[in-house]
């Protein structure tokens, strides 16, 4: 199988940190990590570029690091809510995507692109789901995503009521005793 070899400018998840060479599949270079600048080709002139500009690279990514420090001490504990259509047993007419959480976040007062947002599993029922939220390759956020048919459940929801089909019924209201019989019939206190 052939390989790329690359030059990392960054830290990328479960491939490794800044500076390292690393060899991956031609697509995944040439698809996400060449495009997206998180490496470049391991050639002579690149790394010798790369071992001139380290030291300004990694203070530009420590000061990013920081102000994404800053920000999610700021918006820790960030909770939405989404609104969404489902049917009787819970499941969604469609599925909660990265770019719903992302939206959500905005209308909540905190911006962040749909490429941040990192659903480990797709969200197709009522309830509430952690998601990740990645403001630098080292800063991770999580976000409770309150999902519901109504504002109403999403309040149930966040006060840890189960709602939907597995959700129990409500008991019903014991009837007044002398409801049950016709009028004047109402048997005596402990006369049988």
């Amino acid at each position: 199988m052939a390989t790329v070899e690359l030059v990392l400018l960054q830290r990328v998840e479960k491939l490794g940190q800044m500076g390292e060479l690393v060899r991956v599949k031609p697509g995944y270079a040439r698809n996400y990590l060449l495009p997206q600048r998180k490496a470049i080709r391991a050639t002579k002139e690149n790394l010798g570029r790369f071992a001139h500009e380290r030291t300004q690279l990694e203070a530009q990514n420590l000061k990013r690091r920081e102000e994404a420090e800053r920000i999610a001490e700021r918006v820790s504990g960030l909770s939405v809510v989404i609104i969404r259509q489902a049917g009787e047993s819970g499941s969604l007419y469609g599925s909660v995507s990265a770019r719903d959480v992302a939206d959500a976040s905005a209308a909540a007062g905190f911006t962040v692109g749909r490429q941040q947002v990192v659903l480990d599993r797709p969200i197709k029922s009522i309830g509430i789901a952690e998601v990740r939220v990645v403001l630098h390759p080292e800063v991770t956020i999580p976000v409770r995503v309150n999902v519901a048919r109504s504002p109403e459940e999403a309040e149930r929801q966040a006060r840890g009521e189960r709602v939907g089909a597995d959700a129990p019924a409500a008991p019903e209201p014991e009837p007044e005793i002398a409801a049950l019989f016709e009028p004047g019939v109402v048997p005596e206190p402990g006369v049988h």
